[in-house]
């Protein structure tokens, strides 16, 4: 007999999505099979799959030794534990040592706000938010390395659940990632996402003058070959009819207007990639830093002046709806970061002098 207790970061998934990952060899047939056998029990009782698990709740599996360890993925070695205790489980997706790793490269990044279920992170420029190869080493890597560190998490918790980044930042540009510590966490940061009830800031400066404040919207068109985007008022037919187009929807505000420059809060009112930076270079206000849609002979300058290389680009403040416990510590209020030190460069500098 295999024993395991729902923690409170594993509690809120269903029944059969955590047996799903539990013995990821297994099909979901099978698993459904055995819940109707009473092979596989939920607090002693049969079970449906459809229950969602909450902490201290108690699943027992009656499997034969080489079945265990077939459908968790280990090779059998060694005999389990007395039938009577619980067995500590060893199958991982990935390393741990990967995790340590990635939080010792970036011990310096700063938490802005932690709790039971969520975390802020302000990532810098230059690190990914997740994997794109897998020898890479991203915010999520560090996250989990960091909960690790701390005891917030288990080895043996990362098989049913892996706390993970909730929101995607390019490589270059910088500021707050939400991230879940709690499936949880993760169910109401997916939620406020979709909804598009939580609230996200940038900071950027731009190329010229603005000097109202606007709200601009279009079809943002993808180019999947040339990872990049066009924006166009109204999408072609042929865009239409494969998928390529999203409607967007931006709003930005002047902060502060320099010479050759102005800096922008930019609200996020819709949230797709490459949307601050190609929605503003089509109405001529191109990001300061920005090779893919910007003006490179003007970021050649602040390039040999500032060693700027990548859009300026920070997500500096996001702003929480009101909420329910047990997330009454966050609702309604807003969390903000500092400017990185490139801004100050920029900000001391001017194209032409």
């Amino acid at each position: 007999m295999y024993i395991r207790q729902i923690t409170d970061r594993e509690a809120g998934q269903r029944l059969d999505r955590y047996l799903y990952k539990l013995f990821p060899m297994a099909g979901t047939g099978f698993l459904h099979k055995m819940l109707r056998k009473k092979n596989i029990t939920l607090n002693g009782h049969k079970a449906e799959g459809g229950e969602k698990l909450a902490a201290g709740d108690q699943i027992k599996v009656f499997f034969a030794e080489e079945t265990l360890r077939k459908f968790m993925g280990q090779e059998p070695s060694g005999d389990l534990a007395d039938t009577a205790t619980e067995i500590p489980v060893s199958v991982k997706q990935a390393p741990v040592e990967e995790y340590r790793r990635a939080w010792q490269m970036y011990q310096e990044i700063d938490i802005l706000y932690e709790n039971a279920h969520i975390l802020l992170a302000d990532k810098p420029s230059g690190l990914l938010t997740q994997k794109a190869a897998q020898t890479d080493i991203s915010l999520n890597e560090w996250l989990i390395g960091y909960l690790l560190r701390d005891g917030k998490i288990t080895e043996s918790e990362l098989d049913t659940f892996r706390p993970s980044v909730c929101n995607r930042l390019d490589r270059n540009t910088s500021g707050i990632v939400l991230c879940a510590k709690t499936v949880q966490g993760a169910q109401l940061l997916g939620s406020l996402l979709q909804k598009r009830t939580l609230h996200k800031y940038y900071q950027l400066y731009v190329k010229g003058t603005v000097k109202d404040s606007s709200m601009i919207d279009g079809y943002l068109i993808k180019d999947s070959r040339h990872n990049k985007v066009s924006i166009q008022r109204k999408p072609q037919e042929e865009d239409v009819l494969v998928g390529k187009e999203s409607y967007i929807k931006t709003k930005y505000s002047p902060l502060q207007i320099e010479a050759d420059k102005t800096l922008l809060e930019v609200e996020l009112i819709t949230g797709k990639s490459h949307q601050i930076r190609a929605h503003l270079a089509s109405i001529g206000h191109p990001l300061l830093g920005d090779y893919k849609y910007g003006d490179k002979a003007w970021n050649d300058y602040y390039k040999r002046t500032c060693q700027i290389r990548s859009q300026l680009l920070h997500a500096y403040k996001v702003t929480f709806p009101e909420l329910e416990p047990p997330f009454a510590d966050i609702s309604g209020k807003t969390f903000q970061t500092g400017l990185p030190e490139l801004f100050i460069r920029a900000s001391a500098q001017t194209a032409g002098r």
